[in-house]
């Protein structure tokens, strides 16, 4: 997930002589979607791209495979290839729009009825797949999946994901994208030529016999899940469906550099994973294949050396810039989808994190979006509750049949003991038995699009953390129509009071980001995933951040949505990084995590499309402005969550520098330990705190009486509630 510039090498060429005589040459050229690929060349020789015309567009020196990869160069143009001593052919670099007839999909004959192979994209290049069928070719058609990621999709070596789909009756083909595995060209993260060669993975594995219909859906969580949105949206006419689990709305903001402070924990943990995974034999797997006689995967390694260092790249890129910030953010393109969508996720999601909501507005493209939402981590998306609803998309969509509970409840013990250390779950609903495939459907499309769980994790009759809801409110859209953003303000005293009541004073800490540790997740004891996960929340130590609370609520509070918190702020330094957290504030004295956000002040300036709810930060340089000494106004995103506040209970606001509030996340902050932070709250500075609240009158179904026991919430630990220095 880098922040990177997409033609920052080759370089510019000048000077190029057009008088000189060249010897034809004697390279290979391979040309691609706005993508040059230069292969069997004298490693060390400067090699120039340039017009027909003679007009220099980059060059760049031949690596010591002999390759070499133009990329951002403009589609459609016809441009020749140089050097002192040769001169290629012309070519034309191809465009989005440049799609092979019907026959180029037809005819894969490197991709089997079963077993590993390749698929032929439109500019040559071979990406590496695995086709597991659920019985004999010549049984079939059968209704088939995709999963296409720079994971190992196609390592035939690791059927799990395809015998989960072969357990619920589909083909499962898994493809490497190109750079990855032993799959040919150059990787980069989500660039467009791995977009378009989506498109005719879709197009060639749908044109296969074996193929139910010649339509195919696409399968997938984290990073074959965002993969589905960027391969969707080039409108692929033989992609019938897709399913995104735990997935982001924007590279940049959403998991790399949240409030413009950067992730170095997962993100550009998981970034340098990549850059290692996508060199020569980097998955591991590939070598052992060539060392079989796999030719094409040994010859698919050859273009790795012209990947780029995504996470340099992201040191040097730390603003949002365009076109590569919108290219890489879904929220700005999943509007083009028009496929029917089931999409999941968790608002605490370690990994890609909890903003993926504000993008589901933006799905104006389909009829048919289906979503559940959850409080947990990343894989809470196919957990079992999720999962029945899941399989009952892909059997009506991809399968075009009446949804038959009985394969997906096999499979959900086996993956919930693997994933959650549970095997204990509720009975998934027959609730189709008895109707034709058109009544099932029009069922199925007649419930309301949007699921949230609630209390995901403390469901009564099973252990504390399984992946269990106590209950499952429903709702037209996202945002929640009936939602209201109810606000209240900071005051003395650590007290946060009603929209309009009398505020006065300021508070001040020190913001020291040693304070605590980086995350509330040391690997210690269980898994991440598992039910008994054991969590490391603490309280701020004395002084270093702000604790401001309501009073004890008459009545159950249920907040589902995006929030912010407005800010007036003063620091003794030219920035500083805020992190704010939401809490719940128990009668019996301990406190439950619920959401957090955080801004980096300088990045405080807003976009146009912002809201009170939504606080969409620019976060441009040319935007960016220190502080100055001056006091600022600063509003910080919370991002979106569903929470039960119970009777009794306190909502609470902590303001402090950036840790311990996250799983996985830690962050490159500008605090030292001696950044002093004060937070003014009076009538000419109005800080505050705005949710969205939901009425019980639009409520399908009445919060679960009982709260959660302590530490039982999927992704919410639970501790003993210690007030803050300023009494909040």
């Amino acid at each position: 997930m880098q922040a990177s510039d997409p033609a920052a090498a080759p370089t510019t060429a000048e000077g190029v002589d057009a008088d000189v005589d060249r010897s034809a040459a004697t390279w290979t050229l391979r040309p691609g979607v706005e993508q040059l690929a230069i292969l069997d060349a004298k490693p060390g020789t400067e090699l120039t791209v340039s017009t027909t015309d003679d007009e220099p567009l980059a060059t760049g020196v031949v690596d010591d495979e002999g390759s070499l990869l133009f990329r951002s160069l403009p589609a459609g143009t016809d441009v020749r290839v140089t050097s002192d001593a040769e001169v290629s052919a012309d070519v034309t670099v191809l465009a989005v729009d440049d799609v092979p007839d019907g026959d180029f999909y037809t005819d894969q004959s490197k991709l089997p009825a079963g077993g590993f192979g390749y698929v032929t994209v439109r500019d040559g290049t071979t990406l590496s797949a695995n086709v597991v069928l659920p019985g004999p070719a010549d049984k079939g058609p059968y209704p088939t999946v995709v999963e296409y990621s720079g994971y190992a999709p196609s390592d035939p070596s690791d059927t799990t994901f395809a015998e989960l789909y072969n357990a619920l009756g589909f083909a499962y083909v898994g493809v490497n994208m190109r750079g990855t595995g032993c799959s040919g060209g150059s990787y980069r993260f989500f660039e467009l030529a791995q977009s378009i060669d989506g498109y005719d993975v879709i197009e060639a594995i749908a044109a296969q016999p074996w193929v139910l219909d010649n339509e195919v859906g696409m399968v997938g969580i984290s990073y074959p899940g965002i993969s589905q949105l960027f391969v969707a949206a080039t409108q692929p006419p033989s992609l019938n469906s897709i399913t995104p689990l735990s997935v982001l709305a924007d590279s940049y903001r959403s998991t790399l550099y949240p409030g413009g402070i950067l992730n170095t924990g997962f993100a550009v943990e998981w970034t340098q994973e990549r850059v290692d995974q996508s060199k020569p034999y980097g998955q591991g797997w590939e070598l052992a294949r060539v060392d079989d006689g796999d030719d094409e995967c040994e010859q698919n390694q050859v273009l790795r050396g012209q990947n780029p260092d995504l996470v340099a790249e992201i040191d040097e890129h730390p603003y949002y810039a365009n076109p590569l910030g919108d290219s890489l953010a879904p929220i700005t393109f999943v509007d083009r989808i028009e496929v029917p969508v089931f999409l999941a996720g968790a608002w605490q999601d370690e990994q890609t994190g909890g903003q993926f909501p504000t993008m589901l507005d933006r799905f104006t493209g389909t009829d048919h979006l289906y979503v559940t939402l959850t409080n947990g981590l990343h894989t809470d998306s196919l957990s079992p509750p999720v999962f029945a609803r899941y399989a009952e998309f892909l059997q009506l969509y991809v399968g075009k049949t009446v949804p038959d509970p009985a394969p997906a409840e096999a499979v959900a013990p086996v993956l919930g003991g693997a994933i959650y250390g549970v095997d204990s779950f509720r009975p998934m609903e027959d609730r189709f038995t008895g109707m034709s495939y058109d009544e099932a459907l029009a069922a199925f499309e007649s419930e309301p699009s949007v699921r949230v769980l609630v209390d995901h994790g403390a469901a009564a009759g099973f252990t504390p953390g399984t992946p269990e809801p106590a209950a499952v409110l429903e709702f037209s859209s996202w945002p929640i129509p009936e939602a209201a953003a109810t606000r209240w303000m900071l005051d003395d005293g650590g007290a946060l009071v009603d929209d309009g009541a009398t505020t006065s004073g300021d508070s001040s800490y020190t913001g020291d980001p040693d304070a605590l540790p980086a995350t509330f997740y040391d690997d210690d004891g269980p898994g991440i995933w598992e039910a008994g996960v054991l969590w490391d929340w603490r309280a701020m130590p004395e002084g270093t951040g702000l604790g401001f609370v309501t009073a004890p609520l008459d009545d159950d509070l249920y907040v589902a949505g995006s929030g912010s918190v407005d800010l007036w702020v003063a620091t003794d330094a030219d920035d500083a990084d805020l992190e704010v957290a939401i809490t719940e504030v128990r009668p019996d004295g301990t406190e439950v995590y619920v959401q957090s956000g955080w801004l980096r002040l300088s990045q405080r300036a807003l976009a146009d499309d912002a809201t009170e709810l939504w606080p969409r930060h620019t976060n441009a340089e040319a935007d960016a402005a220190p502080v100055d000494g001056e006091v600022v106004a600063a509003r910080v995103e919370i991002l979106p969550f569903a929470h039960a506040f119970r009777a009794g209970s306190r909502v609470r606001l902590t303001v402090d520098a950036p840790g311990n509030n996250r799983a996985e996340w830690e962050f490159r902050t500008i605090e030292d330990g001696d950044t002093e932070v004060t937070v003014l709250h009076d009538a000419e500075h109005p800080s505050s705190i705005v949710l969205s609240t939901i009425p019980a009158e639009a409520r399908s179904a009445p919060l679960p009486p009982a709260p959660p026991a302590c530490g039982s919430l999927r992704g919410q630990p639970c501790r003993e509630y210690v007030r803050a220095s300023n009494g909040g």
